[in-house]
């Protein structure tokens, strides 16, 4: 079986994973590099099926609309990309599936992003509705800052800036819970603490194991159906009313999360991804 490996740069968890699929001796590893792939819309990469791994979304989005207008399954597929790259679009899904997730409003101008920061309540959080990595968040504490920070991005002026998504605050005590999905299971959750209120591990938040628990396993695999992910890593706060869905991630990050859950979370999306390739192709 030849699995392509579409990629940018080579991280850590990119590393991870060719190892992995390299233990698999029926598996001939194709590396599709984004930053040298030349599309022609008539020709098909001699390839059984794709795993995504790149690090800009409009190359991993178009990237996967190329590869399977012709023909070669992709994991993760086009439209997970669409509705995870899209904070906007997730959280409709999420709301079409009764998956619980934070309040939130969406505004497209200046005067009702306020209106909408003043009937949600403070804090609240904007983010750019297109972003990882924790980057681009505002906590709005009061009126003021609301004004400002609206101002700013009003006139910096980018699509990253153009729509407003809000969401309610959620007081997490330091840590949230990131949780994988590969397949049909929830495979291992991290808590991710910090003293900061952005826990991202991009921006230093620190991993440890958190216990799988009924609750936890079936939010994950509601919030992944939701958007037909099948390798997808959830970000989820705890609330005395239960977990809430804050975000679902199609391009997931696991390098800091194989040591403390000890689950060969690489090994398994190699053989998720080889399964799938077998099913579709008869390999």
């Amino acid at each position: 079986m030849r699995v392509g490996f579409l990629h940018s740069l080579i991280r850590k968890e990119e590393k991870l994973l060719i190892d992995a699929f390299r233990r698999h001796d029926d598996v001939e590893l194709v590396m599709l590099d984004d930053r040298k792939l030349v599309f022609d819309l008539r020709s098909r990469p001699d390839v059984d099926i794709v795993i995504e791994r790149c690090i800009n979304h409009s190359r991993a989005l178009h990237g996967l609309i190329l590869l399977e207008s012709a023909g070669i399954r992709c994991v993760n597929t086009a439209q997970v990309a669409t509705l995870c790259g899209d904070k906007i679009l997730t959280s409709v899904a999420l709301q079409e599936h009764g998956v619980p997730q934070p309040e939130l409003r969406i505004a497209f101008t200046e005067d009702s992003a306020l209106n909408a920061l003043e009937e949600l309540g403070y804090p609240a959080v904007l983010k750019p509705a297109v972003g990882s990595w924790g980057r681009l968040l505002s906590k709005v504490n009061d009126r003021d800052a609301a004004e400002t920070i609206l101002e700013h991005k009003t006139v910096l002026g980018s699509y990253h800036h153009s729509i407003f998504y809000i969401q309610k605050y959620v007081e997490k005590k330091g840590r949230d819970i990131r949780s994988f999905v590969i397949g049909d299971e929830c495979v291992a959750a991290i808590y991710r603490a910090s003293d900061h209120w952005i826990t991202n591990t991009a921006r230093g938040g620190k991993t440890s194991n958190c216990e799988m628990t009924e609750e936890l396993r079936d939010i994950s695999l509601r919030g992944a159906r939701a958007v037909n992910g099948s390798v997808v890593a959830l970000d989820l706060f705890e609330t005395n009313d239960g977990l809430l869905v804050n975000e679902v991630n199609y391009t997931m990050e696991f390098r800091n999360s194989v040591s403390v859950t000890g689950v060969d979370i690489p090994g398994l999306i190699a053989e998720h991804v080889v399964g799938v390739g077998r099913q579709s192709n008869n390999v």
